[in-house]
């Protein structure tokens, strides 16, 4: 979390703004975890934090607050570990730093593009990030607001415009081979601190030296050399030692403190070395000057200051100490050989300078390591080619194309194999490495039929079709000899056609044909082995389908492939079509197949072509017996002697014989009130959705009008939601109704009202029920009971009476066995029954129909005011 907050308020520091903000330190801090923690970026808390008004010098306070007491923790925790140990530890800067408030390019009034791109270490120290890092993390904002392109704000999408015009300045750069070896950071070149101290080193101040005196005399003194150069020595006084080898120092203390300590030896150790300063000018990206431990090299620090801009050279860095150059530093030394030739170690007030490359080389085509390459001026060309990795397996390596600009107009070199190593290189030469030509030399192709196709060497062994066709391993099964082909090129790469009797050549009858390169020679397959040919066999069999065809097979044979007949199948009528197949036709004929009729007893053709034999593409089609049929169930209840599932013996079984198997009614049984269920079928299904699709439809249209219609939008919603509801609710049902007259079925037999069953049926019979009931546009739905006479505006009357919404004339009764009468009609009560009473339909008029009668009426008193001014 302390390095989230330190990364938010760094990258706050980048920004200036001139509100005043009435906020404390420790609030500043709460709001960042606060938005932090709500998931924003960096870029949303800078800009909130800047719209609270929050201002820069606030900004620091905290900033400088937080790093002052993450300072303190870790020195605190490295003298702790450090107690009883001389073990050196890493001192000086430990990452790399960009000091942006006393940078050279840091603006006040704008923002960088990379500001918000800053990460932090452990002790809280800005560590800017490299350009991998910073590209990953461009392209991941960009993603960000490119997801979110509806909240953008403008100031945000001016920032995306910026990112994504730097997103393609970064891919258009070139890539230089070797600058990208400071961005590594697991690549830090820090120096081991625990290695022997080479008696060449130099004491000076800051350095931390263990003295111990062994022998005759036990003493350790350990002291750390001070400005002066001096050592305090516990009952001798001070020691000057800065400026001193390791060597000289010993030798010196010997001297000095040898009178006193005779019979005893004196060492001294360096413990904790100091710090130096170095600077590191030119082009870098960050120059300026760096603390760095005594044993720092130029490595380490070039990666301090992130590595080499984009001119800059890495193959003649110079290191000057005291204005006297002491060595020159080539990377390309240490990334391709591993030597580190020129890396010294470093002393204070150290000089680095990093120049301007002199000579930039482009490398493309067929080499493993295709960039920009930087040379030195008495380097050749066969340099270039080793530093991008030597060639590809598939370079042309005889000839390699040079572009250079001379400074007027390009000029091109073709440079021989025999000239790499002479041909010197110049700045800004390009190199193309062209690939090898997309051509066999020396070499035949053989397609087609035969074991081993492909591309073969023309050699003494294989130099004619007979001899190449014994390379491949022979011809296979399905082979057509009468004919093959070679493709043949000719001089000016057009190709020519030459026929071959196969069969001849095999065999000698016909003289050989010699082979020539790139010659593609051909042999072709039977015309029915290259057409699959098929059977296919339909109807009552284990597994119907379309079987790969196989000569000599009979009739017999492919049903018993096909698993044999099932329970269904008829063999009385086993149907095969054929095709009519005529290559000679020369006029359409009318007959376009032809059917072979035939009987079957166990399995062998009894009536027609005893073993009849199959031709390709023949279908068979085993029909179904015509007497077969699955058991067909249908189910009884209510007041019968016998209820249950009953099923039907013959295809015209009716109602009577259903009451019969049953046992007859009983004597609670309702005969007229008697009701028949019936499944829905699945043509009846289709034929039930269809008419469901065009009702929903006509009630979403009535649905809008009235919306539409509505003044009220709540109450236009609420109506919206309960008729959708109906809507979604309505489905197909699995049974109907089936209006019946059972008692007319008993009377009669014979009758129409003896209806015939189906598979599915249920059959009802009710008891006695001596009640009507009333509903619909009514005042009262009710239920009375039954008298014999009464009319059906007597049973009306005992609900209340009409309602003044009922559409009187269309009551309508709906009977115990599913009829229906109108009342209109004569229609009589019954005991059981249910009378219903519509409603009349009423039709709201819209605005819009409101406002064309009101334009009627306005036109139409303009009229009668004219009219009547005539008149006058």
């Amino acid at each position: 979390m302390k390095k989230i907050f330190l990364a938010v308020l760094m990258a706050l520091c980048t920004l200036s703004i001139s509100a005043q903000s009435s906020m404390t330190d420790d609030q500043v801090m709460a709001k960042v975890a606060q938005m932090n923690a709500a998931g924003k970026s960096q870029a949303q808390i800078v800009t909130q934090l800047m719209q609270s008004g929050v201002d820069i010098s606030q900004i620091r306070r905290v900033r400088d607050k937080y790093q002052k007491a993450a300072s303190q923790k870790n020195t605190l925790g490295m003298k702790s570990d450090n107690t009883g140990t001389r073990l050196r530890q890493q001192n000086g800067q430990l990452n790399r730093r960009n000091n942006i408030d006393n940078s050279s390019t840091y603006r006040e009034s704008s923002i960088s593009l990379d500001d918000d791109y800053t990460n932090y270490d452990a002790n809280g120290a800005q560590a800017p990030l490299n350009d991998k890092q910073k590209d990953l993390l461009r392209q991941q904002e960009i993603q960000d607001m490119i997801s979110n392109l509806d909240d953008l704000t403008p100031k945000d999408s001016t920032r995306l415009l910026q990112l994504m015009i730097q997103q393609q300045q970064d891919r258009n750069k070139p890539r230089i081979f070797g600058h990208d070896i400071f961005n590594n950071d697991k690549l830090t070149f820090e120096s081991d601190m625990n290695i022997a101290t080479p008696q060449h080193y130099r004491l000076g101040p800051g350095d931390a030296v263990n003295i111990d005196i062994y022998g005759a005399s036990q003493k350790s003194v350990t002291a750390t050399i001070s400005p002066d150069g001096d050592v305090v020595i516990e009952g001798y006084g001070p020691v000057n030692l800065s400026g001193l080898t390791v060597a000289q120092a010993n030798a010196k203390l010997r001297r000095t403190l040898g009178s006193r300590y005779r019979s005893s030896q004196i060492k001294l150790t360096v413990g904790q070395t100091k710090t130096i300063t170095v600077n590191v000018m030119g082009e870098v990206k960050s120059p300026g000057t760096y603390t760095l431990s005594a044993f720092a090299t130029v490595f380490q620090a070039l990666y301090m200051a992130q590595g080499v801009d984009d001119i800059g050279t890495l193959r003649n860095i110079k290191v000057y100490r005291h204005s006297r150059l002491i060595s020159v530093v080539d990377l390309y030394d240490y990334i391709l050989n591993g030597k580190l030739t020129g890396n010294v170690r470093l002393a204070d007030n150290d000089v680095i300078i990093v120049g301007p490359y002199d000579c930039l080389v482009q490398i493309t085509g067929k080499v493993k390591r295709p960039m920009f390459y930087e040379m030195k001026k008495n380097e050749s060309l066969n340099s270039v080619i080793k530093y991008a990795g030597g060639f590809t397996g598939d370079a042309y390596r005889k000839i390699v194309r040079v572009s250079r600009k001379t400074g007027k107009e390009h000029t091109v070199f073709n440079v021989s194999e025999f000239d790499f190593s002479s041909f010197r290189i110049n700045d800004g030469d390009s190199v193309s490495v062209d690939s090898v030509l997309p051509r066999y030399e020396n070499t035949v192709e053989l397609k087609g039929a035969v074991f081993r196709p492909g591309l073969y060497h023309i050699s003494g062994e294989c130099n004619s079709v007979h001899s190449l066709i014994e390379q491949a391993e022979g011809l296979t099964e399905d082979a057509f000899t009468n004919r093959a082909i070679i493709h043949r090129m000719k001089p000016d790469r057009s190709l020519e056609v030459l026929s071959l009797d196969l069969e001849g050549i095999m065999s000698g009858r016909v003289a050989d044909v010699p082979l020539k390169e790139n010659d593609v020679v051909f042999i072709p397959t039977k015309t029915e082995k290259n057409i699959k040919r098929t059977l296919t066999i339909r109807g009552e069999v284990l597994y119907p389908g379309i079987y790969e065809y196989a000569d000599n097979e009979t009739l017999e044979d492919f049903i018993l492939q096909a698993g044999g007949l099932t329970d269904k199948a008829s063999v009385a009528k086993v149907d095969v079509s054929r095709r009519v197949m005529n290559p000679k036709a020369t006029e359409i004929d009318s007959i376009i197949g032809k059917t072979y009729s035939l009987s079957l007893k166990d399995g062998f053709v009894v009536d027609g072509e005893p073993g009849f034999i199959l031709m390709p593409y023949d279908e068979v089609y085993v029909r179904k017996s015509p007497a077969y049929s699955d058991q067909q169930n249908v189910v009884v209840n209510g007041e019968v002697m016998f209820p249950g599932t009953y099923t039907l013996t013959k295809r015209n079984a009716r109602l009577t014989d259903l009451l019969q198997a049953a046992g007859g009614a009983n004597s609670l049984a309702y005969i007229k009130g008697a009701r028949l269920e019936r499944r829905v079928n699945e043509d009846e299904r289709k034929r039930m959705e269809t008419i469901l699709k065009m009702a929903q439809e006509e009630k979403r249209q009535s649905l809008s009008s009235q919306l539409l219609s509505s003044s009220n939008t709540a109450s236009a919603q609420l109506l919206q939601q309960q008729q959708q509801q109906e809507l979604n609710e309505l489905k197909v049902p699995d049974y109907y109704p089936v209006g019946i007259e059972l008692d007319k079925a008993i009377k009669n037999p014979e009758s129409d009202a003896n209806i015939i069953l189906r598979e599915g049926d249920r059959l009802v019979l009710p008891r006695y029920n001596a009640s009507v009931k009333i509903n619909g546009s009514v005042l009262y739905p009710n239920t009375v009971t039954y008298e014999r006479g009464k009319s059906a505006r007597y049973y009306i009357d005992a609900a209340g009476g009409f309602a003044q919404n009922a559409r009187k004339g269309g009551a309508y009764i709906i009977y115990m066995n599913g009829m229906v009468g109108q009342v209109s009609h004569g229609a009589k009560i019954e005991p059981g029954c249910e009378i219903y009473v519509p409603s009349k339909l009423t039709r709201k008029w819209t605005p819009a129909e409101y406002m064309s009668m009101g334009s009627s009426f306005a036109s139409l008193a303009t009229m009668f005011a004219t009219i009547w001014s005539i008149l006058k």
